[in-house]
């Protein structure tokens, strides 16, 4: 087809194939430099061979190497039509500027496909990859499972030993608590023991000096009932021992005369008997006492002992002086004390009776027993 008369307005394609776009320009200049009658075909037709191109793109990016002889084929098609519209000169510029496209065309599709296949491998590879990683993953996910389940097992391992251990430290703070009581009571035991072992000692001193005791005071009434037989026999003395107490009893006149206050002679003798066999006597309290009947103090008596408490206090003195001054015998254990008729022994109504009550007793007790231990110890 030729262009007679500037009948057909040049036509210029631009191909830009690496932008995705084809851009068909119709240049149509006139003397009076308006634009030809044939623009608005002229713009279809680029609109046309846009559409087919990116038809061609799109079929070759989602269909693969079969569709790119389509494209060609259409943008060939395009040319085609182009050429009833240019010149010679034009048609085969144009021509030249389709084939140089058709080839950067077909190096773009084998550049694509070549690239689609190595991003397909690429693909597979990272698809591997990622399986490989999530297989790597799932047995991390396992391990840390199993890791969890194994420190949630442990910690449970860990909260029961603590628990242990507290039960174990209250079962040790009270077992402590309970030796210590023990050891109290322990200790309290022996102390007691100590103490009871103490004591123990202590009464078979006390049992021992309180046998030696009376064994002491039995010598001293054997002896003082051989001294004194004779009176005993008369019945002027009377000797009664009951365990640890000895007592003596002597009528007045044996040691008086009627309303005297002083030993008379005869009563020194029996005083001397008496006191040799008492100043041997250490572990025991003498007391001298004093008795009379209930008959009154009369006529000049009276004025020397106003009553029977002064005369047998009087009497119950001058034995304890005697025994003190003439015998010897220690002080300390010594004392007197007048009971007038306060004590009878029998009735005051019968001369017998009152014989009787006036009378001096000397009785022999013990002194304090753990005084009488210390002097038995060797």
């Amino acid at each position: 087809m030729t262009n007679k008369g500037g009948r057909f307005p040049p036509l210029i394609i631009c191909m830009e194939p690496q932008r995705g776009r084809l851009p068909v320009c119709f240049n149509e200049t006139r003397q009076d430099g308006r634009e030809g009658r044939h623009g608005k075909p002229q713009t279809r037709l680029r609109k046309l061979i846009e559409i087919v191109y990116r038809q061609a793109r799109t079929s070759s990016l989602h269909r693969g190497n079969h569709m790119k002889g389509t494209a060609v084929a259409g943008i060939t098609l395009c040319a085609v039509m182009l050429a009833g519209c240019v010149g010679s000169a034009t048609h085969q510029r144009t021509l030249a500027e389709l084939e140089e496209t058709r080839e950067t065309l077909a190096k773009t599709v084998a550049a694509f496909e070549s690239y689609q296949k190595q991003t397909a491998a690429e693909t597979d590879g990272l698809k591997k990859q990622l399986e490989t990683v999530w297989h790597a993953l799932d047995d991390a996910n396992t391990r840390i499972m199993d890791l969890t389940a194994g420190v949630e097992s442990e910690q449970s391992q860990v909260a029961e030993l603590r628990l242990d251990k507290q039960r174990l430290m209250s079962a040790t703070t009270a077992a402590q608590g309970e030796i210590e009581r023990t050891r109290a009571t322990v200790k309290q035991r022996e102390q007691d023991l100590k103490a009871e072992m103490a004591e123990k000692a202590r009464l078979e001193e006390e049992r021992a000096a309180k046998e030696a005791e009376i064994q002491r005071l039995t010598q001293t009434h054997a002896d003082l009932t051989k001294s004194l037989e004779a009176e005993i026999a008369k019945g002027d003395i009377r000797i009664k021992q009951v365990r640890d107490r000895l007592t003596i009893n002597m009528v007045d006149r044996v040691l008086f005369d009627s309303g005297q206050g002083q030993v008379k002679p005869a009563g020194l003798r029996v005083l001397k008997q008496v006191r040799d066999i008492l100043k041997n006597v250490t572990d025991k309290q003498i007391r001298i006492e004093g008795h009379t009947d209930n008959v009154p103090i009369g006529g000049k008596l009276k004025t020397r002992f106003p009553s029977n408490w002064e005369l047998s206090t009087a009497r119950a003195t001058s034995v304890v002086r005697y025994l003190i001054e003439e015998g010897g015998v220690n002080r300390a254990n010594l004392s007197a004390v007048g009971y007038a008729d306060m004590r009878p022994i029998a009735s005051n109504a019968t001369e017998e009776g009152r014989t009787a009550n006036r009378r001096i007793e000397i009785t022999l007790y013990p002194k304090d027993l753990s005084e009488i231990a210390s002097q038995i110890k060797p």
